[in-house]
């Protein structure tokens, strides 16, 4: 089951994140999943004591580690938001790997952590169980903004020597 084993992060025990510049990028497609995972993030963002400096709309999860990549460069987190339907066709497969490989090469590159909200699912009633709207059973926008703004925390706490 997804969400087994998920820390339960608490705000409070987040570390030293004040003034830590957080952007989301988010992609268009599934509108309605995309503005509950967005809700999410801004939700779990306002308890850790932040705000989100940018939004930057994009049109579908393939352009999320491009945008991403270009955000890496002003803040201190991204929140890379997005939802790929399973379809009848090898793009899924693409468009996930693709993404997913990309935000992971951003994070790397960059040492910027990136929430990763990215729902991968075969049918649109697993993408809207995630998405934190009312009735759903997990909140992925949340859990990715929390995971990028802890890390961040993390690694302020460590810097390189």
């Amino acid at each position: 089951m997804s969400g087994a084993g998920a820390p339960k992060l608490d705000p409070t025990e987040l570390g030293d994140v004040a003034g830590l510049r957080v952007a989301i990028v988010a992609a268009q497609w599934h509108a309605e999943v995309i503005d509950g995972l967005l809700d999410g993030t801004h939700r779990a963002l306002k308890e850790a004591g932040l705000e989100a400096t940018t939004l930057l709309r994009v049109p579908g999860a393939f352009e999320l580690p491009v945008a991403a990549r270009r955000l890496a460069a002003t803040h201190d987190a991204v929140v890379a938001l997005g939802v790929v339907v399973r379809g009848g066709t090898p793009h899924f497969e693409y468009v996930c790997q693709a993404a997913t490989l990309g935000l992971t090469q951003v994070a790397v590159e960059t040492g910027v952590p990136i929430g990763f909200g990215l729902l991968t699912t075969d049918n649109d009633e697993q993408a809207f169980a995630r998405s934190g709207l009312p009735g759903s059973s997990e909140d992925k926008g949340y859990e990715a903004a929390q995971a990028a703004v802890q890390t961040a925390a993390a690694l302020r706490a460590h810097p390189l020597p």
